[in-house]
């Protein structure tokens, strides 16, 4: 199932090309008082939403994929998780000053990976949009550069989660753009200004992905190719990043977690449309301002 989110508040079911507005249903939801659960409510209900939306599609509101304009799939994730050099040809690329400008030099120094020695990072759960909104660049003056990646979106609430059960903590995949200023301030700051964290065109349910370590994915910018990669070739996989993150923070659901960037990131300026796209979730085009 494909759950996306339009107009700020409206919930769609994406089908065959179709977008069904099945807004209706969110008055299933729970009413909720001060103070409010950390997590994402739809996300949260999304089990027992399903057939909900199955239902509510015959009689839905009808649009085309090109009438819509896509928001975040995640309205309220308590986190943004990501996960710093995570493929090895984006580590070899690292060692570029122009891109870690003496900070966070890569290299493993005895770690098993970079993650080992970097640890996870969080970025501000404010910087999140969806395609409609684009990426506002900040920093005048400076290298602000594209990074694609997977992203797992967190379903159900866990802490210390055992590997052979990470995959049942998941609610579905999205596509990510993890936008990023160079220059040598931490890297969350870094990566945190608002909507530096893109998220979208929709969220696709897990069991329609199947195993999130065999997806081709990619971005052009304007036309020309600019990375290409495949999440086999994570160093840390997407069971792992999940035993890693839960064992340091309780996972709620609408926790997103950004799996790492491949190689070939670079600058991006005002004008330019970035078109990023993962294997069994989708596209998505994201303008540059």
């Amino acid at each position: 199932m494909k759950i996306g989110r339009f107009e700020h508040d409206r919930l769609a079911l994406v089908e065959d090309g179709a977008v069904f507005d099945v807004t209706e249903i969110l008055e299933s939801l729970p009413s909720l008082r001060w103070p409010l659960p950390p997590g994402d409510l739809v996300i949260q209900n999304l089990a027992r939403l399903r057939p909900l939306i199955e239902a509510a599609k015959a009689r839905a509101p009808r649009k085309r994929l090109d009438e819509v304009l896509f928001d975040s799939p995640v309205a309220n994730p308590s986190r943004i998780i990501a996960a710093p050099l995570n493929y090895r040809l984006h580590v070899a690329e690292a060692s570029n000053p122009a891109i870690n400008h003496g900070v966070h030099l890569p290299g493993f120094e005895g770690f098993s990976t970079p993650i080992d020695k970097f640890g996870l990072f969080l970025k501000s759960q404010t910087g999140l949009v969806g395609p409609a909104q684009g990426v506002e660049l900040q920093f005048p003056g400076r290298r602000n550069d594209h990074e694609i990646e997977l992203a797992v979106v967190i379903g159900r609430a866990g802490r210390n989660i055992l590997r052979a059960e990470a995959l049942s903590y998941v609610a579905g995949y999205s596509i990510a753009l993890d936008m990023v200023v160079r220059g040598p301030e931490d890297r969350s700051f870094r990566k945190s200004p608002d909507s530096y964290s893109v998220l979208g065109p929709w969220l696709v349910t897990a069991d329609e992905i199947g195993d999130p370590g065999r997806l081709d994915f990619g971005i052009e910018v304007d036309g020309a190719p600019r990375q290409r990669a495949n999440t086999r070739d994570l160093i840390v996989d997407v069971p792992d990043l999940i035993v890693r993150a839960s064992a340091i923070y309780t996972l709620y659901p609408g926790d997103v977690i950004m799996t790492g960037t491949p190689d070939n990131v670079a600058e991006v300026t005002p004008g330019c449309t970035m078109h990023a796209w993962i294997e069994k979730i989708g596209e998505m085009d994201v303008h540059v301002r």
